[in-house]
């Protein structure tokens, strides 16, 4: 049986149940790549998608993956609901538990609306993004990705480049490559990088070509100014003239460095449209393993057994 009951951050994860979930994901990629790519693990199961913020790749992922494992899906959205009209975030999970809801999959623009949840109500709670805090889902499919590609993430050296101050992915990357024994840099203007961002065990450097230099990854990171209370760089051609990763300095990269981006782009800014559909980009990939790493989540934290899952696939 899987220890956690939810999937809240990548901070209070062990390395051994992040591998978990990683080779368990690797089982369910092989199910994608089926003529028919279904299967019944979860039939039995209600899961509820509740966002309160605008998504489409993290929202439809996690569809996809539900009804990959057979789930029966019910989706919420907050502009129209009763959100709208007051109803505060415990009422709404309250009434939807009521409808006998066995999981709920949560993005929220606060930073804790996730813990909070899990709190409150008996479900499994699966954080899809809370604000400015984490986004584990994101962070274990990139962690999947640089395993296909790389190997054992132990010494290898990942670069995450761009936002780090209000980047949610970046977090759940620190942490979780951390504790696989990758070397993590982060590397952006200082107003994009938060103060106490060393203490998360990462290398802070402000130069985008010293960073890059011996780096195995490269993860490109957009200006997130949906969550800036100020315009706090000049302008994207002043951004992307200092940190775009395009053909110059992606020639400044080792031979075998691969190139990844959360979505979605920003072309021309923080990475060039070359290097976005180029042969060292794994971006799609990624897209992919999230369907199997959101499958692997779900199917853990509902009670399956990795052991056991080779008689049900």
């Amino acid at each position: 049986m899987f220890a956690q009951k939810h999937l809240l951050d990548l901070e209070s994860y062990t390395a051994a149940q992040i591998l978990e979930i990683l080779d368990t994901a690797e089982s369910f990629r092989r199910v994608l790549d089926r003529p028919i790519p279904k299967v019944p693990v979860l039939r039995a199961k209600t899961i509820t998608n509740l966002f309160f913020e605008p998504s489409t790749r993290t929202r439809i992922s996690f569809e996809l993956a539900e009804k990959r494992l057979s789930a029966d899906v019910v989706n919420f959205s907050a502009s129209g609901s009763s959100v709208a009209k007051g109803e505060t975030l415990r009422d709404t999970a309250e009434n939807i538990l009521a409808m006998k809801v066995d999981m709920i999959v949560m993005r929220h623009p606060d930073s804790g609306a996730a813990r909070y949840l899990s709190e409150r109500v008996p479900a499994s709670v699966i954080n899809a993004g809370d604000g400015m805090h984490e986004h584990p889902t994101q962070g274990l499919l990139d962690m999947m990705t640089m395993r296909q590609k790389l190997g054992s993430l132990e010494g290898k050296k990942v670069t995450i480049v761009g936002d780090i101050a209000h980047s949610r992915v970046a977090r759940s990357n620190v942490w979780g490559l951390n504790k696989l024994g990758a070397r993590v840099t982060v590397c952006g203007p200082p107003p994009m990088m938060p103060l106490d961002i060393e203490s998360l065990g990462c290398t802070v450097e402000y130069d985008f070509g010293r960073a890059i230099e011996d780096a195995d990854a490269v993860n490109v990171l957009r200006i997130q100014l949906e969550r800036q209370e100020n315009q706090i760089f000049p302008g994207n051609r002043e951004y992307a003239r200092a940190y775009r990763l395009d053909d110059r300095m992606l020639a400044r990269t080792k031979p075998g460095c691969i190139i990844m981006h959360p979505g979605p782009m920003n072309r021309d800014v923080e990475i060039s449209s070359a290097v976005a559909d180029g042969d060292r980009q794994v971006i799609l990939e990624q897209v992919t393993n999230g369907v199997a790493v959101r499958m692997a989540v779900l199917y853990l934290l509902s009670g399956g057994v990795r052991e056991s899952l080779g008689q049900d696939l």
